[in-house]
């Protein structure tokens, strides 16, 4: 049986551990290899593992700490790695039957950080086909399941991150937000994720210039967040926009005494299920407990900044995967046929007006956010759809009324349009149906410091998750 409690260990308290020489990182690779044996015909988190490469990293990350060397930021901490991004000589398959034979060139930026800090990729985590989904199944890996309650979706596209760590089979894990990809299932399974600014993060080419699109970190703590954000982020040579200098986020923050913290229950046009809407005042009032005045504001968005973020990832997000339509397009999934389908009718006059709809939405916010600290709002307006939805052809209705299949569940598209904010996901609560639901700590532009300084006040006057079994999923 595997040791529960090692595998909702902090992954801060783990690295103490090690250096402590009170754990040995074999031990805690061990123990998420029996965890993942007895859950994934569950949940079904892992398209690729590398388990023997795994324990051979973690004997010599044992070896080091033993010896006292020097060792790495993440030094014997196995982490999922997102099935979309590249390691050197390793397969990457994006979802995709396309793919299904692909093996990787090159490493992707992050990755490399990750590996050069002593990271042990032991797993690929799942996604759907391409990440354009906010649910997560594929033709190649089948349905990935929330571990909370199987019959929802972790949600996506990052949502073999998500399931991983809400299940116990990783340390810390990485994602990807195009839409909402790291908030949507860190909310649908109760964890901390966090979308950066743009440029924060390298990326490779071409999405690095794609200014929705933010490599970031999964995991059980707002500290653990912290630790995978501080080795990810930074300038790179491959990356123009890549910002310098590097963010240092600090380890410990002031207290948000006397903080302003602005709350948005929809947007403007969100249509949000009363738990959610139940989960997120009680998440409010743990702000005011740690000093802070929480005022409800109103913003005059609508329907149209869902419409403009939808355009713009048709127009260059479905046109990258319309390559692959025209080369496989008999094995691809609906969803993601559909979406590269409305790629190659896209025009520019469409993409220049999903650009004047960002400048009006920030001339609201970018005052709101002068006014006050963070705002806060909703993750997801649902708390999740089911495991096998698709948004090709099956529908979403809240509170009785329909919503867009794609997008128009979740509340994460705006902070992709305005992507220069930070944005920091934490639980809120629960449903009925068991699922997590979270809220979204919004940030001044670059201000990703603010985020996580919030972020610690809620966690500590509120309590971690994962801590004992009755905060932990029922897998096993």
């Amino acid at each position: 049986m595997p040791d529960l409690d090692l595998c909702y260990l902090p992954a801060t308290e783990a690295l103490a551990r090690f250096k402590a020489k009170t754990l040995s990182p074999v031990e805690l690779l061990d123990a998420y290899i029996a965890q993942a044996e007895t859950v994934e015909p569950t949940i079904n988190a892992f398209t690729f593992t590398h388990y023997d490469e795994a324990r051979a990293l973690a004997k010599k990350a044992e070896a080091k700490y033993a010896a006292g060397e020097d060792t790495g930021a993440l030094e014997g901490l196995p982490i999922g790695i997102k099935d979309e991004s590249y390691i050197a000589g390793k397969p990457t398959s994006n979802g995709s039957l396309s793919m299904k034979d692909f093996i990787a060139k090159t490493t992707t930026i992050v990755n490399e950080r990750i590996l050069a800090e002593g990271g042990i990729v032991h797993a690929r985590t799942a996604t759907p086909e391409f990440s354009c989904a906010g649910y997560c199944h594929s033709k190649l890996w089948g349905v990935t399941r929330n571990p909370w309650n199987p019959e929802f979706t972790p949600g996506g596209s990052s949502g073999g991150s998500a399931a991983s760590l809400a299940a116990g089979t990783s340390a810390l894990c990485t994602g990807s937000d195009i839409g909402g990809s790291i908030r949507i299932p860190a909310s649908t399974c109760g964890l901390a994720g966090f979308k950066p600014p743009y440029g924060r993060n390298p990326e490779d080419p071409p999405f690095n210039l794609d200014f929705y699109c933010h490599a970031g970190p999964l995991a059980r703590t707002v500290a653990d967040v912290a630790l995978l954000q501080n080795v990810m982020c930074g300038p790179h040579p491959r990356d123009i926009a890549s910002l310098k200098p590097k963010l240092e986020l600090p380890t410990s923050f002031d207290s948000i005494s006397n903080w302003k913290i602005a709350y948005s229950p929809n947007l403007g046009y969100y249509e949000v299920d009363h738990e959610v809407r139940a989960n997120t005042e009680a998440a409010l009032d743990v702000f005011r407990a740690a000093g802070a005045t929480v005022e409800e504001i109103e913003l005059s968005w609508g329907e149209e900044c869902l419409e403009a973020a939808l355009a713009y990832l048709e127009h260059l997000f479905g046109a990258y995967i319309a390559e692959t339509l025209e080369t496989h397009g008999e094995v691809l999934t609906d969803y993601a046929r559909m979406f590269a389908e409305k790629g190659q009718v896209s025009s520019s006059k469409t993409f220049l007006g999903t650009l004047e709809v960002a400048g009006r939405m920030y001339s609201e916010l970018g005052p709101i956010l002068e006014e006050y600290n963070v705002l806060i709002c909703p993750t997801t307006a649902l708390p999740a759809v089911a495991a096998d939805f698709d948004q090709a052809h099956d529908t979403v209705e809240i509170n009785g009324k329909p919503v867009n299949p794609m997008l128009g569940w979740v509340m994460t598209s705006p902070f992709n349009t305005l992507s220069r904010c930070p944005v920091l996901t934490l639980p809120s609560g629960r449903a009925s149906t068991g699922v997590p639901t979270g809220i979204q700590i919004v940030g001044r532009t670059y201000c990703d410091a603010d985020v996580f300084q919030a972020g610690m006040a809620y966690e500590t006057e509120a309590g971690s998750w994962f801590t004992d079994p009755a905060s932990r999923p029922a897998l096993s």
